[in-house]
């Protein structure tokens, strides 16, 4: 699909005076988005168990798609061929692909990794390939994304301070030869955004060095990674508060990887603009859904005869539409359905999570919905 030669840009809104929550407009040529967000995961070019047509229904502005299994499989090329992802998987509205660098942390047992990049074998066959800056941003400018990002090496956790201290340099690194790479493969075009990554694990003096290195670079967004990969609640937020106030003001925010209801609500109450996480629908296909007041697993027995919605309070299909006793017969008979139903419930819960944060930062009562929220929800299950 062809779209106009559009710069990217983002808008601040409003801004919570007591928290620094952040309301803002995120500008793209294939629509806005209006944050905070939540972006659904679609790692292999689809949201798992949902058709492009009903994420548009659930109100999902922007979704992401997965450099390194994509470039597996089908392959960028034929990703390409088919008019890129938004033609190959007919989905219209913006999409954010990651960079590969992930795969570095997650799939650590089959790579081996140097300035100059990553040497890994293929999770499906074992076949060899190289990943590095220069092959993310030719991927990523293949797959036609709206928001590409660098690529980057995240930190697992635990780790020591000189691995930390490691990633965040070859992050440096990266970040510099991944926006060269990009300029050369758009030669001057503004039809994808290209965005940094700040790491530094747990150690605050680490993230501001990263931040230090990774600003000056003058990319129209921000990312934080290497959170939600193990460490205490506590620290993620404490990593958050150091980072507020140095991430630029003006540009979009994006916390990697966090999709947990209790820490959206606590990371835009620390800036942050964007979230991402395949939490919803991996706890849809295993029966756990989202409620104002904590999980609800659907295959206990005590929701046999329960003939009331998941949560009274969502206006997504599956709480319109049918009760608990419903989903959980669908669960216990094996039934598609179930796993369908769970995951667009999941999926609208934290898309009308950012619309009811970005509702209350607009009308100057984000503390007190804050407040609320996590005063009735628990991160266990409801009652």
């Amino acid at each position: 699909m062809n779209f106009p030669d559009t710069a990217f840009s983002f808008t601040l809104d409003a801004v919570c005076p007591v928290t620094g929550a952040r309301a803002g407009t995120l500008h793209t040529p294939r629509g806005d988005i209006q944050t905070p967000v939540f972006m659904p995961v679609g790692t292999q070019a689809t949201v798992k168990a949902m058709a492009p047509f009903e994420l548009e229904e659930m109100g999902a502005r922007i979704i992401l798609a997965n450099t390194y299994h994509l470039y597996l499989r089908p392959g960028a090329d034929i990703v390409a061929e088919g008019g890129g992802l938004h033609g190959f998987m007919q989905w219209k509205r913006p999409i954010l692909t990651d960079s590969g660098g992930f795969q570095v942390f997650s799939l650590s047992t089959l790579n081996r990794i140097s300035d100059e990049g990553v040497w890994c074998r293929s999770h499906h066959d074992g076949t060899p390939h190289v990943m590095n800056p220069e092959w993310s941003m030719s991927v990523q400018k293949q797959l036609g994304s709206d928001i590409a990002m660098c690529f980057d090496q995240c930190a697992p956790w635990p780790c020591s301070r000189e691995e930390a201290e490691g990633a965040v340099r070859r992050t440096a690194l990266w970040a510099a030869r991944s926006k060269e790479a990009h300029a050369r493969e758009w030669q001057g075009e503004r039809r994808q955004a290209l965005f940094g990554i700040v790491q530094g694990s747990v150690w605050e003096d680490l993230r501001l060095r990263s931040a230090k290195d990774i600003i000056p670079m003058d990319f129209p967004g921000y990312a934080v990674g290497g959170l939600s990969v193990g460490e205490p609640h506590g620290d993620m937020y404490r990593i958050l508060d150091s980072l507020k106030g140095v991430l630029p003001s003006g540009k979009p925010r994006y916390l990697m990887g966090v999709g947990r209801p209790d820490n959206l609500v606590e990371g835009v109450a620390r800036g942050i603009d964007m979230f991402d996480c395949v939490l919803p629908t991996r706890n849809g296909r295993n029966g756990t859904l989202f409620t104002p007041y904590g999980a609800v697993n659907i295959k206990k027995k005590q929701y046999e005869r329960d003939f009331t919605p998941v949560d009274p309070e969502c206006d997504c299909y599956a709480c319109r539409t049918f009760t608990r006793a419903y989903i959980r017969h669908l669960y216990r008979s094996g039934e598609i359905l179930a796993s369908r139903l769970c995951s667009w419930h999941n999926l609208r819960f934290l898309i009308r999570l950012g619309e009811e944060m970005r509702k209350a930062i607009l009308e100057g009562r984000f503390p007190e919905f804050r407040r609320a929220f996590l005063g009735r929800f628990s991160g266990g299950e409801a009652e």
